[in-house]
């Protein structure tokens, strides 16, 4: 009996009666006055404020779509809404050809767009389709006990940020991935828990409140950022906080889910998230017939892609991996990686090296892919019993990335998504002679800051001593291949009033004992000296 309904299945979908995906585009938003009048009906007001701190206006994409359209459509014989999008003014339905179809013919449908879009060329003779199924997947000085995570976090000088205090505090990341069991329950995550920095989340596939369930690739996507268990795992922003979406169906792969991407997106910008972390990428479907492109990868043509840009324009920082194809005969990046304000993630190893299944770029227009590199090679994580294990993937590298960004944006909260963007591309190590192996290269987030705070000094060959002036410490950005050196600090009489040794782990130096005034100091290492002078204020 299962064999022949496993023939009649087969044969209603080679004769083309299977269902189809397809997005519904409205011609308009009827009650556009009500919510520009009223902002805050649509939202929060730290959205409005992260809007407001980066001067971006509100606009037609930011109005709810028009309730009685979507009405109109659920009500078509044949016809479900699987997703909706204020942003794109479109609703995602599935359903009979021929019924979708139809709907073009309603007075407020600008047009209808099918996933497979063969049907979308009049005339053009459909190809057969095939089905498969889809690899998935892809000022108090702070000294945390990094454990095995410290390389993949200093790899980045990520521990000097979180020596000044910036952790990714006030801070809040939206993860979308496929679940999250075990993080309301085991020892990586108390700490979250305990602070309340998970401030909520939601299950997009089934329509469902319920986060905690799925498979555990979110799970250890999150322990990446906002982990901590002493000795072993400790995430790269263990002060932020964190939205946790759910819009990864792991049972099957149907361009439905860039959609229920773009509706969490959404849905993170009204509640004023400031960075997006994705650990997905979509590019071929079990459905062989809504498979993208590589001529797609340009950054305007996906709807996920189209939604993310959407979402930069917004005010917040997308952070995404580059995809796991290195090794196929497909080896570019996948979707949403494409989009240009995207800071798309390759993998390295620990010894920077890239791995060999980390995307490549470039994107179909040209441009540089993937933007920047982190540790995705025996990457340290939690599983979802609590255990930190190693994971491999550039679902990895981008997480880790994202909970730096985070930091540096703490650092610099003036700052807009691009500016913090710009400082991080500025701050890798190949930014002058970028490739589409490693992009910009390996950021460092210590010379990122240090741009900022010593603008006449910014190279990985330069010593930078930050901020200055100065009231409680200092940091030193150290130059390239440094492994110690000794930093003298004198007073203007030539008095020898402090000697530290400094390493590219341990680069701060309290001042809190010394008076106000300006003192000299001389940096000294093997082949290396420098002399500066310091203002304690």
């Amino acid at each position: 009996m299962r064999k022949f309904y496993l023939f009649v299945f087969l044969l209603i979908t080679t004769l083309g009666f299977s269902q189809q995906d397809a997005w519904v585009y409205f011609n308009a938003k009827p009650n556009s006055k009500f919510y520009s009048d009223s902002p805050l009906e649509m939202l929060t007001q730290r959205a409005l404020d992260r809007r407001a701190n980066q001067n971006i206006a509100l606009d037609f994409k930011d109005i709810p779509l028009e309730a009685s359209y979507i009405s109109r459509i659920k009500s078509t014989a044949g016809i479900t809404v699987m997703a909706q999008s204020k942003w794109m003014n479109a609703i995602h339905i599935r359903g009979d050809q021929a019924a979708i179809n139809s709907l073009s013919v309603l007075s407020f449908v600008e047009k209808v767009d099918f996933a497979d879009k063969t049907l979308n060329q009049e005339g053009k003779i459909a190809k057969s389709i095939k089905l498969k199924k889809a690899n998935k997947t892809k000022k108090t000085k702070v000294d945390y006990a990094y454990g095995s995570s410290s390389n993949q976090i200093q790899m980045l000088n990520g521990q000097l940020l979180h020596q000044q205090n910036y952790t990714g505090s006030g801070k809040i990341i939206a993860v979308m991935d496929a679940g999250y069991p075990g993080v309301n329950t085991t020892k990586p995550f108390q700490r979250l828990r305990e602070n309340k920095q998970i401030l909520g989340g939601y299950n997009f596939v089934l329509r469902d409140p319920d986060f905690y369930t799925g498979v555990s690739h979110g799970t250890s996507v999150l322990s990446s950022m906002g982990g901590f268990k002493d000795d072993l795992l400790v995430g790269t922003a263990p002060d932020a906080s964190y939205y946790l979406f759910i819009t990864e169906d792991d049972t099957s792969e149907n361009p439905v889910e860039e959609s229920l991407w773009v509706e969490a997106a959404e849905t993170a910008d009204s509640l004023g998230v400031d960075i997006i972390n994705t650990s997905l990428g979509y590019f071929d479907f079990d459905n062989e017939a809504y498979n993208h492109t590589y001529s797609e990868m340009n950054g305007t043509t996906a709807f996920m892609s189209r939604g993310a840009e959407i979402a930069f324009s917004r005010g917040m920082i997308l952070v995404t991996s580059a995809g796991n194809s290195g090794n196929s005969s497909n080896p570019h990046v996948a979707v949403p990686a494409d989009a240009v304000s995207v800071l798309s993630v390759g993998a390295v190893n620990s010894a920077e090296t890239k791995t060999s299944f980390s995307s490549v770029g470039p994107s179909f227009d040209g441009r540089i892919k993937p933007e920047v590199m982190a540790q995705g090679q025996a990457a340290i994580v939690s599983d979802a019993e609590g255990n930190i294990v190693t994971a491999n993937g550039t679902s990895f590298s981008g997480p880790i990335m994202a909970g730096m960004v985070a930091c540096l944006w703490q650092a610099f909260p003036e700052k807009t998504n691009q500016e913090i963007r710009d400082l991080i591309l500025q701050s890798s190590d190949k930014f002058s002679i970028p490739n589409n192996q490693y992009g910009y290269g390996i950021p460092d987030f210590n010379l990122a800051l240090s741009k900022q705070l010593d603008l006449n000094s910014f190279s990985k060959d330069d010593f930078i001593i930050y901020p200055n002036p100065t009231s409680d410490f200092v940091s030193v950005s150290l130059p390239s291949k440094f492994e110690l050196g000794t930093i003298t600090i004198y007073t203007l009489h030539g008095q020898k009033i402090l000697e530290q040794k400094v390493t590219p782990q341990s680069a701060t130096i309290s001042l809190k004992t010394l008076e106000q005034g300006i003192y000299f100091y001389k940096l000294v290492s093997v082949g290396f000296s420098k002399t500066g002078k310091i203002i304690k204020q």
